[in-house]
């Protein structure tokens, strides 16, 4: 199973964790280089940011849209940093 790593400069890549099935704690903190924080896009899919970006890292304006297109935040909100794009299931 694969993720996608969006970053600020929407820049698009796979985001595979190192068992092939869900990622570590440690993984999802490096990928979005810090805390973090899981938001639900559906049912079956979720975004995890990163929990203290907004105000210290850019604003990512791929992962905004994709999270207001699916009503996942509010209007004048948005998503900075780094963002993981993945299955609910490859998140325990």
């Amino acid at each position: 199973m694969k993720g996608l790593l969006i970053t600020p400069e929407a820049s698009v890549t796979e985001f595979v964790p190192a068992n092939g099935m869900d990622f570590t704690l440690e993984e999802l903190q490096k990928g979005v280089e810090g805390c973090i924080e899981i938001i639900d896009l559906t049912e079956k899919t979720i975004m995890v940011v990163n929990e203290d970006g907004k105000g210290r890292l850019y604003p990512n304006m791929m992962a905004t849209v994709i999270a207001k297109g699916c009503h996942a935040i509010f209007p004048h909100d948005y998503i900075a940093g780094n963002a993981v794009l993945c299955a609910s299931d490859m998140v325990k």
